[in-house]
């Protein structure tokens, strides 16, 4: 049987068992005509040998494209789903629905467990079956969104602290469906309701260059001005260029006291780094690990939990406020301000980038104008 001939699948009866043809050993692609005429659906069947048994998968049936490129469409479709299953990335969970994918994705991303939970399991998305995702149910979720306020804080009393979301945040929001749903999912032909992920592309030029920057003595007077319990988590941020949740997630194990060397686990790259430290922050990080068991967190709330975004906002504002300090400081500031006086020092990027967790087009993209800077002070110190 020829799948691909338009001719001979319209001669097919309607039937439950799909009609199978061989791409290669362990690799088929199944095609179910409907039973009231129109576009018929296609399957995906390829041999799982760990499991001694085929895995199935409903691919859609690309009802928006010609009829005769529907074969060549479920065929990439079928032999990418036979290199996962033979590659052993396809589990046995059953995964109909948008919300399916996304919880599959979230057991292994925090993160994108937080963003789902907000933003997609309540929403009608969730309930869409994959194979009938189209363009139009993503960017009706993507209109949602945009005039969904941003959480700034969670505030022990009163009402959440919210924003408007800003592209940059609505780019992060959108990247983690997007991948969840690439997982499973093949991409719809383009400029076709079956592009499901063209509502999902990035706006561009979103991410603003940060501009607040305090200097060693406000970061200082910051440190001095939050409670006890968080002026190790906060020094650190002020010692170090790190996201404020790498540092919240460090153990006392990521420090190596012998030789100075933490190893930054957690982090938004994913990528595990090690970088040697300066002394004064090898000496706060080995007062802190003292009496603890490996496992512990490094910096610890006074009810030895971890530091999280939920709990360090209300300190460092609060701490902001009492040190006259501006009122849009947030642990990124601190960040971004260790970052500039990295980059001011004469670092190179590249290192800078290494030791913040970034790449180096980003640090030239938001601290290049530091490096121009200074190049124009020095080539005015030549006019002679």
């Amino acid at each position: 049987m020829d799948l691909s001939k338009v001719s001979e699948r319209e001669a097919l009866k309607a039937r439950r068992e799909p009609y199978w043809q061989r791409l290669r050993p362990g690799c088929f692609v199944g095609y179910r005509p409907a039973a009231k005429g129109g576009a018929g659906t296609w399957i995906a069947r390829a041999y799982d040998e760990e499991a001694r048994r085929y895995q199935l998968k409903a691919l859609g049936s690309f009802g928006e494209a010609v009829a005769r490129d529907r074969f060549t469409l479920a065929k990439q479709a079928a032999e990418a789903f036979a290199a996962k299953v033979e590659g052993g990335s396809v589990n046995n969970t059953k995964i109909e629905t948008v919300e399916d994918a996304c919880r599959e994705f979230a057991k292994h991303n925090t993160e994108a467990a937080g963003r789902f939970r907000r933003y997609v399991y309540a929403d009608p998305i969730a309930k869409v079956k994959l194979e009938k995702l189209r363009r139009s149910n993503v960017a009706a979720w993507r209109r949602r969104l945009e005039t969904t306020p941003a959480l700034v804080s969670r505030r022990n009393t009163g009402e959440p602290l919210t924003r408007d979301r800003s592209p940059a945040t609505l780019n992060r929001d959108m990247a983690v469906l997007r991948t969840a749903l690439g997982r499973v999912l093949p991409l719809g032909t383009p400029n076709t309701e079956a592009a499901w992920q063209e509502p999902l592309k990035p706006v561009k030029n979103a991410v603003k260059r940060r501009t607040l920057y305090l200097n060693r003595d406000q970061r200082k007077a910051l440190v001095a001005a939050v409670p006890s319990e968080a002026q190790g988590f906060v020094r650190t941020l002020c010692l170090l260029p790190l996201r404020p949740g790498a540092a919240a997630a460090l153990t006392v194990a990521d420090f190596d006291k012998r030789t100075s060397e933490l190893t930054i686990g957690k982090d938004k790259t994913g990528n595990r780094r090690r970088i040697v430290v300066p002394d004064v922050a090898a000496n706060l990080f080995a007062n802190a690990a003292q009496g603890k068991l490996p496992g512990a967190p490094l910096f610890m709330r006074a009810n030895g939990k971890a530091w999280d975004k939920e709990t360090w906002n209300d300190p460092i504002a609060h701490a902001a406020k009492a040190a006259k300090l501006p009122a849009a400081v947030t642990a990124y500031t601190l960040r971004h301000s260790t970052i500039t006086d990295l980059v001011s020092a004469g670092l190179p990027l590249l290192t800078v980038a290494q030791i913040s967790g970034t790449s180096a087009e980003m640090i030239e993209k938001h601290y290049g104008h530091l490096v121009r800077d200074a190049a124009v002070e020095a080539l005015a110190g030549l006019a002679v």
